[in-house]
């Protein structure tokens, strides 16, 4: 069973940054992608940044890109989400997620194991 704990989340101005941090217990990290999803109120779950187990591919959703850096350390078993230049639209809970395949994917279901998020609130 892996335990994610995600930290880093607060209230931060439009134009602000904040790092997440998601640190992996109980597991082999370095064999798992890893994914950050966020959750809006009254919005469905949506992918943000994804990493492949060994950290030499990436992927972003298009309303992030550019701005927020996903990157791991596999001797810490943590996994972090840079964001900068943060909206207002940024704000939601983040959760970060284990896949244990090792391929990273946009797509939520796929992934097993699940933090209990960080709330991200980004003020105008």
């Amino acid at each position: 069973q892996v335990q994610l704990v995600e930290s880093g989340g607060g209230l931060v101005h439009a134009g602000g940054s904040l790092r997440l941090s998601c640190a992996a217990s109980g597991g082999a990290f370095s064999n798992y992608a890893m994914g950050w999803f966020r959750q809006a109120p009254g919005k469905e779950r949506e992918f943000v940044a994804s990493i492949t187990r060994s950290g030499n591919s990436t992927r972003y959703a298009d309303s992030v890109k550019g701005r927020f850096t996903i990157s791991r350390d596999n001797a810490k078993s943590t996994a972090y989400l840079q964001m900068n230049n943060l909206k207002p639209e940024d704000t939601a809970v983040y959760y970060c997620a284990v896949r244990r395949t090792g391929v990273s994917s946009t797509s939520s279901g796929l992934y097993n194991y699940w933090g209990q998020g960080t709330q991200v609130t980004v003020s105008s």
